[in-house]
């Protein structure tokens, strides 16, 4: 009882105490060396089908070579620390300040530093605000580190991959399924260091209804610029078409104006009712365009391209398109 209390104030920490069925969760951790040549997100995780079958994994993304990977373990090889982020699946070793790896074509441990964490606070422990104390929501979201240094190296496929000043992100997701419909994107890729940009829209059930529930955050000269379903920010616009996805977010303050343009994207395995069989496309080299406003003064207080970014387009997501745009014909 007293983890199960703990994790609820520290979204990093594991979330499936008690949990046999229909459950997943997964953690997030995308890395790019200093030249991104280079980019990877590796996934540790767990998954409950709902006959009680239970497993680990890693999913590994290698987002140059557009390539993905499953590598499936014993759920008795998943093991998490009670009081802090620490998890370990057989060899394998992810904790906030770094990781270890023991997988077929790649290993070795990397360390990350000047980590960036979602502010939280008692009432607001994560990125999900007050919904993290709804009980019934079908996917929690959590940030571990919006942005931060890489130290270490790799040796994949059998040479040795320098990842010393690149550039890592890591986030983590936990629950029964994805959503039916929804955009996902991040960055900490732009001109200047120090800056980094995440935003993602999804239909969320809500009791026997939905709503369209977002969340974007806009990291810049140490400050945490966020615009969400619960802080009384609005959803001015978001749409998609086959080269882009629009979105723009304001509140009383500021407007964020968002432009992520696709490009081609790589199959990972996603959960559905706890079972790993739902399928998602991302891709890793993607670009955004991000424009924030004072809207008091109309100052335009941020323009810059993001490169190397994630971005996900899953579902019939013309559900979550706003205005007039709610009658164009989507394409993938």
């Amino acid at each position: 009882m007293i983890n199960r209390l703990r994790a609820v104030f520290s979204p990093e920490l594991y979330h499936g105490i008690g949990k046999s069925r229909q459950y997943f969760e997964g953690w997030y951790f995308k890395v790019l060396n200093a030249s991104c040549d280079r980019a990877y997100a590796f996934i540790p995780g767990v998954a409950m089908e709902s006959d009680g079958t239970r497993h680990s994994f890693i999913q590994v993304l290698d987002g140059r070579a557009g390539r993905a990977f499953y590598h499936r373990f014993s759920f008795k090889e998943f093991h998490s620390h009670p009081s802090k982020f620490a998890i370990t699946i057989a060899n394998n070793r992810f904790i906030n300040n770094g990781m270890t790896l023991d997988l077929p074509g790649i290993s070795g441990t990397l360390r990350f530093r000047e980590r960036v964490p979602w502010p939280g606070k008692w009432y607001s422990p994560g990125i999900m605000g007050p919904y993290t104390f709804v009980p019934f929501m079908e996917c929690y979201h959590g940030i571990l580190s919006m942005d931060h240094l890489l130290e270490g190296t790799l040796t994949i496929d059998g040479k040795e991959v320098d990842f010393e000043g690149g550039r890592g992100y890591n986030e983590k997701d936990w629950g029964h399924s994805f959503p039916e419909a929804y955009f996902w994107m991040q960055t900490n890729h732009f001109s200047n260091e120090g800056v980094s940009f995440k935003a993602s829209v999804a239909k969320i059930p809500w009791l026997r209804s939905s709503f369209t529930g977002f969340i974007a955050g806009l990291w810049l000269g140490g400050r945490l610029y966020r615009f969400t379903t619960y802080n009384s920010s609005r959803l001015e616009r978001s749409f998609a078409d086959r080269n882009k996805v629009v979105l723009q977010f304001a509140n009383r303050d500021y407007r964020l104006s968002v432009t992520a343009f696709r490009h081609n994207a790589t199959e990972l395995a996603s959960p559905v009712r706890g079972l790993m069989d739902g399928r998602i496309s991302e891709s890793m080299s993607s670009e955004v365009d991000i424009k924030l406003y004072n809207l008091k003064n109309g100052e335009l207080i941020f323009s810059d391209r993001g490169r190397q970014a994630g971005l996900e387009v899953s579902g019939p997501v013309e559900l979550l398109f706003t205005g007039e745009e709610r009658n164009e014909e989507y394409c993938l």
